[in-house]
């Protein structure tokens, strides 16, 4: 069965929930019992196993913990004998067996089900008359990783959550990310390390999601590095604010066998959830324009008390968006270079590559990536790839540990016509990526070259067929009446060429008959008065010299200004989309004209037509 089709049939339990429960109170049984029957089925074949150990060990008076992890074969465990086919047996005492059953999973599995307030749903069930038809439903669902591996339960829990989400009008994307975005932003992430990918190297590295939601980008990641190289492990860490995406991430975890105890539940702008650490390799997708003033007071507090030996020594942006606050978050938690270093894929929209100016929280978060050099790339992503909203975003690629090629530079890559419709629309999201856009991304990105899209169309205008030029390869000619069109698609930059000086222009102010007024007192006695409704600022690129920007283009035109030298501030921006607009001269008037004669001719002819 594909995670649709199944999806689909757990849906039918919403059947018998219609009436006693409202359409955005389904996901509160069905996740629960869908995790429950995960966990019922991974564990089916050491069942009887386990409960002799227990019985045995516990006779003898030993803590069985260890030997019971050891029989199951798995991170977790459950002690008593029944399981969801068995509870069927006793319809009378289905709710009692069923917290007995619960009661005996270990610590990290139990606490899964209270994360969910599952017992709140056993009892209204219960009085319902519910508990055992909705048992029965989940009962006769196989859900052996035989049968449904992780990654496809993975994607059966994201689409779950996603119907769930759409009904109850909440936003899917606060809980995961597509797919085809994470598979991407894997690529990206593992690319320029190849001990870690060749196949045979034995190493271990961490990864972190500081937004972890149900756990896919940690998923994705797991199964890409065991795909190129089975003996590498990837130790996963992750934190997630809402109660039921923990909980299911918390499931899958401990499925996959990792210590669940590294996935943590809370706030991680409050409490960070992994102080110390420092990890390899992160993965985010925090929220768009969430403001956070739930946590300004700890945020600013941080700031304020520990600067740099903090997470928001370079700045903090607006309280309208919190984004900001997660890629700094993120960068805290790089391993420093000269223990190996790190690696970090952030998405973002737009606000964060040019909000506020010079001196600005924003742009001085700017300012700290770009100076210390750790901005890889940003690559542009179509519009409507994600499920709660359709806006442009944005990966950034950041590292302490460049390859020497990239040192000092940075390589945009516009990849917003690399997509393709998809056949249903998810909420917001109408467009996806497919294996050959990801392929192509990838590549350019680990060519780390300038290079071009040229698109070929017909004489009609229909495209029949775009290509990547790498390296100033010659595009090919068009075909008898179409065009071949050339766009920049992968740019190359020194860090300074984002940076810019914000001057302030001063004029004199003058008294009525025009003469310039002077200041009496102070330092500035003698000297003209700067009039206020004349000032102006202007940004001089860093690599300009502000003397002689300010007598090329000022001057000229305001002879008596001068620049107020202790107002002036370093700002950094990157104006994405302005490097990579192409200029398209509109047609002559004369091939407008005629085109005109042509249709008002075809007009009169049909006009005539219809008056015979």
């Amino acid at each position: 069965m594909n995670h649709q089709t199944l999806s689909s049939f757990i849906w039918s339990v919403a059947d018998l929930l219609r009436g006693d429960y409202k359409q955005s109170e389904y996901g509160k049984v069905i996740l629960p019992f869908t995790v429950l029957r995960r966990l019922d089925c991974v564990l089916v074949d050491t069942k009887d196993a386990v409960v002799d150990e227990y019985k045995a060990k516990t006779a003898i008076g030993l803590n069985p913990d260890s030997f019971l992890l050891r029989k199951a074969g798995q991170s977790f465990y459950n002690t008593s004998p029944l399981d969801l086919v068995k509870l069927l047996g006793d319809q009378d005492n289905i709710r009692p067996n069923l917290y007995s059953y619960i009661q005996g999973f270990s610590d990290s599995a139990r606490d899964i089900f209270e994360r969910f307030d599952f017992y709140s749903q056993v009892e209204r069930l219960a009085k319902s008359s519910l508990l055992y038809l909705v048992t029965e439903k989940f009962a006769n669902i196989d859900l052996h990783p035989k049968r449904v591996d992780n990654a496809q339960m993975g994607l059966v829990f994201e689409e779950l959550i996603r119907k769930f989400a759409e009904i109850s009008n909440e936003t899917a994307g606060e809980h995961f990310t597509p797919r085809e975005v994470i598979r991407l932003m894997v690529n990206l992430l593992f690319i320029e390390d190849d001990d870690v990918l060749t196949a045979g190297n034995a190493v271990v590295r961490t990864i972190y999601d500081p937004t972890a939601g149900t756990g896919g980008m940690l998923s994705v990641a797991g199964e890409h590095l065991h795909d190129h190289n089975p003996q590498a492990r990837l130790t996963m860490f992750g934190q997630e604010l809402n109660d039921e995406s923990y909980a299911i991430c918390k499931a899958d975890m401990l499925i996959k066998g990792q210590d669940v105890g590294n996935i943590v539940v809370g706030n991680t702008l409050s409490e960070d959830g992994h102080t110390s650490r420092k990890f390899d390799y992160m993965l985010s997708n925090p929220p768009f324009g969430v403001e956070w003033k739930k946590v300004e007071k700890e945020v600013r507090k941080e700031a304020a008390e520990k600067g740099f030996n903090g997470r928001f020594g370079p700045g903090l942006p607006r309280v309208s968006d919190g984004s900001m606050l997660f890629l700094m978050h993120l960068l805290s938690k790089m391993r420093p270079a000269v223990d190996g270093g790190s690696r970090i894929g952030i998405v973002l929209n737009g606000s964060p590559l040019f909000t506020g100016g010079a001196g600005s929280g924003e742009s001085e978060i700017r300012r700290y990536v770009l100076e210390n050099d750790l901005v890889e790339a940003i690559i542009g992503l179509p519009t409507d790839m994600f499920y709660n909203t359709g806006i442009s975003t944005y990966i950034w690629i950041l590292s302490n540990k460049k390859p020497k090629a990239r040192k000092g530079l940075v390589q945009l890559i516009d990849a917003s016509s690399f997509w393709q419709k998809m056949r249903k629309s998810l909420g917001s999201k109408r467009k996806e990526l497919n294996d050959a856009h990801i392929a192509d991304i990838t590549r350019l990105f680990g060519d780390f070259a300038e290079a071009e899209q040229v698109i070929i169309t017909d004489g009609a205008g229909k495209e029949i067929t775009r290509d990547l030029l790498i390296d100033g390869r010659t595009p090919p000619t068009a075909p008898e009446g179409g065009k071949v069109k050339v766009v920049p698609i992968s740019r190359i930059f020194r860090n300074e060429d984002f940076g810019y000086t914000t001057i302030t222009v001063e004029r004199p102010l003058r008294d009525e008959v025009g003469k310039i007024v002077l200041g009496q007192k102070g330092k500035a006695k003698g000297k003209p008065m700067a009039d206020s409704a004349l000032r102006d600022t202007e940004n001089v690129p860093l690599s300009d010299d502000i003397a002689a920007y300010f007598k090329r283009e000022v001057l000229p035109h305001a002879p008596d200004a001068w620049i107020d030298e202790g107002k002036s501030k370093v700002g950094y921006e990157i104006p994405f989309n302005r490097h990579f607009y192409v200029f398209e001269p509109p047609r002559d008037l004369h091939t407008i004209d005629e085109e005109l004669k042509v249709v008002t001719t075809r007009i009169l002819q049909l006009i005539e037509g219809l008056a015979e």
